[in-house]
């Protein structure tokens, strides 16, 4: 009797100071919501983090460090605020309403953003599978977020405002026009993804040559509204992702995937330089072993044709050139060059003759595709050429610089 009778002086006193109940009933609502927070996140999630660690999930440790289940535990210390808020006296029905918006509002976006979260995780174990790299999904995982986010926007302000999403939706549709306009680049980014993806244009790890946007370099991301490369002179430029279905680009993927690469580049000769072969110079150059062939089978060649014309002149017959027999070599020597794809075109040709001279292009490939071996291999062959020129007398070709018009004392 005297525990009830104590209990109830201690109303009655209460009574005389309602702020202090109230406060008394917010305490205690706030610790519990701090303790169920705690007890959540120190037992419940640890134990769940345990279990899938210890698990046999090959992306375990993944789902381990994500904060997935950390994000949806924010939830519990919420609802019971949202909940509670009704039982401490005292408190004004205006203040219970917006404790109660906070609450529920603070739900939607916490929800939002462990779907986020979930979405994260998903695109990272996505991305283990080698598959990846030909179909990333981060550009419609980002759509996802950016639908679920709208969502949840809309949530947020149906509670506020005391409407249902489908009555804010119907209002909406008047604005559809602005919504077009706001979101324009988000459509022309999720179209120009598809159309990537569809099409099989661009892979993580592709080699993709820009002008426009001064890209020349490796693709390492590719998201819904840009692609990053990084530049070989280790800088990165952003590209948009519709611009690569507007614009022209370069991959060179294809390149990678045959292992060669090419080489088109040409030696100008003097064309003053250019004339028929002596007999003696034929014989100098049956010293390298890959003209002796030649020398023989074109000779036998001519001498076939010019009986055929006894009466012709002796200028109207067909003769060896250095210039013809200088493209034989060459001919010969890539055939027999052991970085060059014998697989692959080798063509050795003139190009039209100009102001500059006469080009010689050599038109063939590396059975390398790495950048360095691929260099050394091009400009071992071209030292070789330049030096090899004069033995069949032919000259290179360049303007005349300062020197060349020195006057010799």
């Amino acid at each position: 009797m005297q525990n009830i009778q104590l209990i109830q002086d201690i109303q009655v006193w209460a009574d005389q100071f309602p702020w202090l109940e109230m406060l008394t009933s917010l305490s205690i609502l706030l610790a519990i919501a701090f303790v169920a927070n705690f007890f959540t996140k120190q037992v419940v999630l640890r134990g769940i983090r345990a279990l899938i660690t210890r698990s046999k999930l090959s992306f375990g440790n993944i789902i381990a460090e994500h904060s997935v289940i950390r994000r949806i535990s924010n939830i519990v210390p919420a609802i019971i605020i949202m909940n509670g808020i009704e039982t401490v006296p005292h408190l004004s029905s205006k203040i219970i309403l917006i404790v109660q918006m906070l609450s529920q509002a603070f739900i939607f976006l916490t929800i939002a953003l462990a779907i986020s979260q979930f979405l994260n995780l998903f695109n990272v174990i996505y991305q283990r599978n080698p598959k990846s790299i030909n179909k990333p999904i981060k550009g419609y995982l980002q759509l996802v977020k950016l639908i679920i986010f709208i969502v949840c926007g809309l949530m947020i302000l149906g509670t506020f405002l005391k409407k249902d999403v489908f009555t804010l939706l119907a209002g909406f549709g008047a604005m559809a026009a602005v919504l077009m306009l706001v979101f324009q680049n988000t459509i022309l980014s999720l179209v120009a993804s598809v159309q990537i993806s569809s099409y099989d244009m661009v892979r993580i790890g592709d080699w993709i040559e820009m002008p426009t946007l001064n890209a020349d370099g490796d693709v390492i991301d590719m998201s819904l509204h840009t692609i990053t490369v990084r530049n070989f002179d280790k800088t990165f430029t952003t590209i948009p992702t519709n611009r690569l279905v507007t614009d022209t680009f370069k991959n060179w993927r294809g390149m990678q995937e045959q292992g060669v690469r090419r080489i088109k580049r040409s030696i100008i000769i003097d064309q003053n330089s250019v004339h028929f072969m002596t007999a003696l110079e034929q014989s100098k150059l049956r010293e390298f072993l890959l003209l002796d062939q030649y020398l023989d089978q074109k000779n036998n060649e001519l001498k076939e044709f010019n009986q055929q014309y006894v009466n012709s002149s002796v200028n109207n017959q067909r003769r060896l050139t250095n210039l013809g027999t200088f493209r034989a070599y060459v001919d010969y020597y890539l055939k027999n060059h052991e970085g060059i794809a014998q697989n692959q075109s080798l063509i050795i040709r003139q190009l039209q003759p100009t102001s500059e001279g006469l080009p010689i292009e050599i038109y063939a490939f590396t059975n390398t595709t790495a950048w360095g071996k691929y260099e050394d291999i091009q400009s071992d062959i071209f030292d070789h050429l330049l030096a090899i020129l004069p033995e069949f007398g032919l000259k290179i070709f360049q303007n005349p610089t300062g020197s060349d018009f020195k006057i010799t004392q």
